[in-house]
């Protein structure tokens, strides 16, 4: 066990704390303006994790933390002769399941080889053949209009393995993603090339938050605000009034850009999904010892 008195953990936790106040704060502003965001709002709204929850600290498995009476107020921790420390007995008791499933998709994901070149078509299913006034994100234009959008999709090659974006596809849409994805076949189709499985890291982070140490989850989170930004780039719609210059993928160089891209952030995304691995197999390991 690693001990850190007060002192070295509330440094930990107020850096953690400061780190990520560069996106809640930010976020919050605009929710107070009323004001939505295309690109970041996702992060705090597709993904159920609180600004506030996001900037609690939590220091993972095996530390013990002195003089932290306060954290015995969260889930999942215990006080022990030598300070507060994760009591691992409760947390895997109630979230096994969870740490089995977690652990058996990203060690599947990580198995397979990443696949480039869907050029994030699955932003141009979501709007296909939709009416201005029902598209998503109607504040902001579309580059190509309705028209020029709809060519694009009909004239791409649309093979989305990942299911929950496959399931905010439009109808009409659907049948053309070579791949029809289910959420039981989803350990089946996750591969560390697709956006998303490499944003959705974040998710499994935080679902398995206190066990998870803060730093990963913020490395998570950092991962996924950079993917987000290629993924609504690439998008059919006009960001360029927030700063976001297009990635155009109907055009050679587009898609030569976005797969550049794409093969970086799965080489990211790799060691964030090692460590996650590593957490399951870790918390797993000690509980079935005892």
């Amino acid at each position: 066990m690693e001990v850190l008195s007060r002192a070295e953990w509330h440094e930990l936790r107020d850096s953690h704390v400061a780190r990520m106040r560069r996106f809640t704060g930010p976020h919050q502003e605009r929710k107070l303006r009323k004001e939505k965001h295309p690109v970041m709002d996702f992060l705090f709204t597709y993904y159920s994790h609180r600004p506030v929850r996001l900037e609690r600290w939590h220091p993972g498995p095996g530390v013990v933390l002195e003089d932290a009476a306060e954290y015995l107020e969260f889930p999942h921790y215990k006080a022990t002769p030598e300070g507060v420390t994760l009591d691992v007995e409760s947390f895997v008791e109630q979230r096994a399941k969870t740490l089995e499933f977690v652990q058996g998709l990203l060690t599947a994901t990580l198995s397979r080889p990443a696949r480039l070149g869907c050029f994030g078509l699955h932003e141009w299913a979501m709007v296909y053949r939709q009416q201005p006034e029902e598209v998503r994100h109607n504040a902001w234009p579309l580059r190509l209009g309705s028209g020029g959008t709809d060519q694009v999709v009909e004239a791409s090659r649309i093979q989305c393995g990942h299911f929950d974006a496959f399931r905010f596809f439009t109808r009409p849409a659907r049948p053309r993603n070579a791949l029809q994805p289910t959420r039981d076949d989803q350990l089946l189709n996750e591969q560390p090339g697709c956006l998303h499985a490499n944003m959705d890291l974040f998710k499994w982070a935080y679902k398995l938050e206190p066990a998870t140490p803060s730093d990963l989850v913020a490395d998570c989170f950092e991962l996924a605000a950079d993917v987000r930004e290629l993924d609504m780039q690439a998008s059919p719609y006009d960001l360029a009034g927030l700063g976001y210059s297009p990635v155009r993928i109907e055009t050679p160089e587009g898609r030569a850009e976005y797969v550049r891209r794409q093969a970086e952030f799965a080489e990211q995304a790799r060691p964030l999904r090692e460590r996650l691995i590593f957490v399951c197999q870790s918390i797993r390991a000690v509980t079935s010892l005892r």
